[in-house]
């Protein structure tokens, strides 16, 4: 994200009266956005206010010209590899939604195509597997392939990124073009706030009023939720169709259902469940044998405490907004020992002896990532909660004021 960054930054250092919208648009034209769709809601490229030849050499001309390219063209090859898009600390998001996100909260063009085709493309399939996958890095410190985890849908983890980060740019650039004085924000410097972030110590997520890209899931819901998306999703299908000439599709009476299907499915897995960085993601180890199997849903929840992503661990959770995957949902973890077959061992990054973690942390553990369990059916509804130190008597795990504060959580046993 770092690269493409830089490469708007060089085109707007050459075009100082530039602003953000413009510059959008302009990418646009560049990339060839000018479906059927896109061009009902947001009028052809080449005839939008704004439109400067000079503009759009300036964009070829530029020396990062190829970071444009990369970003806005979204490929999946047949070796499962995913081209387009901008890695950034929660993975990789996908290319040309930000483009068509600049109208604001435009769910038809940011994820309202893509999940709806999805959806029906796979309707023999359990509705969450019609969504996804995300992928790995070759390299950790220097990635430069992408390859999916399995075969890919027509909405893979990268292109839904993108189109939550098109959703909440989007606004925020129609936001910006509506201000008294539009021209003193960049495009570069409102790219750099949304990816760019960067923690404090003595400031949590909790502090941060504007929209980041490590919250893009709750400001996307935000967002997005209360539009009414299973509409929204149908409707774009009908339009689709209409400008393709098959109206006909719309008749099927299975359509809604598996629109239904999915979009429950959507809003488990990318609205109320955290963002999960996988293992391959952050670095971690291969397993050094076959993992064990666990039996769910698991009656036990095991809080610790860490210095970093632990794989014994099942997942860990960063004050950064993320959760780090450790041995997983499926696989039997070494967390707490002698109960590592029925219960799942999570961790907060940090030594919490004398303070606890961030409230946006907690809140990230206690409700979401706990909550994504029980409804996912891998953790117990009536489920019970317990500090490392009550089981394995040898540790202050996971800290005298951090264990102070799980005894008030809902199901903690003393």
């Amino acid at each position: 994200m770092e690269s493409f960054i830089s490469a708007v930054k060089q085109v707007e250092h050459s075009n100082p009266a530039l602003t953000p919208l413009a510059l959008v648009r302009a990418l646009r034209r560049i990339a060839g956005h000018d479906d059927p769709l896109t061009v009902h809601y947001l009028g052809a490229s080449n005839h939008l206010p704004g439109h400067s030849v000079t503009l759009d050499q300036a964009i070829l001309n530029t020396s990062s010209f190829s970071f444009f390219d990369k970003a806005v063209h979204h490929i999946v090859t047949d070796h499962q590899e995913e081209r387009g898009g901008a890695e950034g600390p929660g993975g990789k998001g996908g290319g040309g939604r930000f483009c068509r996100g600049a109208n604001g909260r435009d769910l038809p063009l940011t994820l309202g195509r893509s999940l709806g085709l999805s959806f029906l493309s796979l309707q023999d399939f359990p509705a969450a597997d019609r969504l996804g996958p995300s992928g790995c890095w070759d390299s950790v410190k220097q990635p430069r392939v992408y390859r999916l985890l399995r075969t890919p849908t027509l909405a893979t983890d990268a292109l839904i990124n993108g189109g939550m980060d098109g959703a909440i740019l989007g606004t925020d650039l129609s936001n910006l073009t509506s201000a008294s004085q539009p021209l003193r924000t960049k495009l570069s410097e409102v790219l750099r706030e949304y990816y760019g972030y960067v923690l404090h110590r003595d400031r949590g997520l909790e502090d941060v009023s504007g929209h980041i890209s490590a919250k893009r899931r709750e400001v996307s819901r935000s967002l997005l939720e209360c539009l009414d998306p299973q509409r929204q999703v149908m409707e774009t299908l009908v339009l689709v169709w209409k400008l393709e000439k098959t109206e006909w599709i719309a008749l099927d009476h299975g359509v809604e259902v598996s629109v239904k299907e999915g979009l429950q499915a959507f809003t488990h897995k990318y609205w109320d469940c955290p963002p999960i960085i996988p293992r391959c993601q952050w670095g971690a180890e291969e397993h050094r044998s076959t993992p064990t199997l666990l039996s769910l849903p698991l009656p036990y929840l095991y809080i610790h405490h860490t210095y970093q992503p632990s794989p014994p661990c099942l997942f860990v959770v960063g004050s950064d907004g993320y959760v780090y995957e450790g041995s997983g949902w499926q696989h039997r973890g070494t967390h707490t020992r002698g109960s590592n077959s029925i219960g799942y061992g999570v961790a907060i990054i940090g030594d919490y002896t004398s303070t606890v973690p961030s409230h946006y942390a907690m809140d990230l553990l206690r409700h979401r990532l706990v909550q994504c369990a029980v409804d996912g059916g891998r953790l117990a509804v009536n489920y019970t909660l317990l500090g490392h130190r009550q089981i394995v008597n040898y540790t202050s795990c996971p800290g005298d004021a951090f264990y102070s504060e799980i005894s008030s959580w809902e199901h903690f046993e003393g």
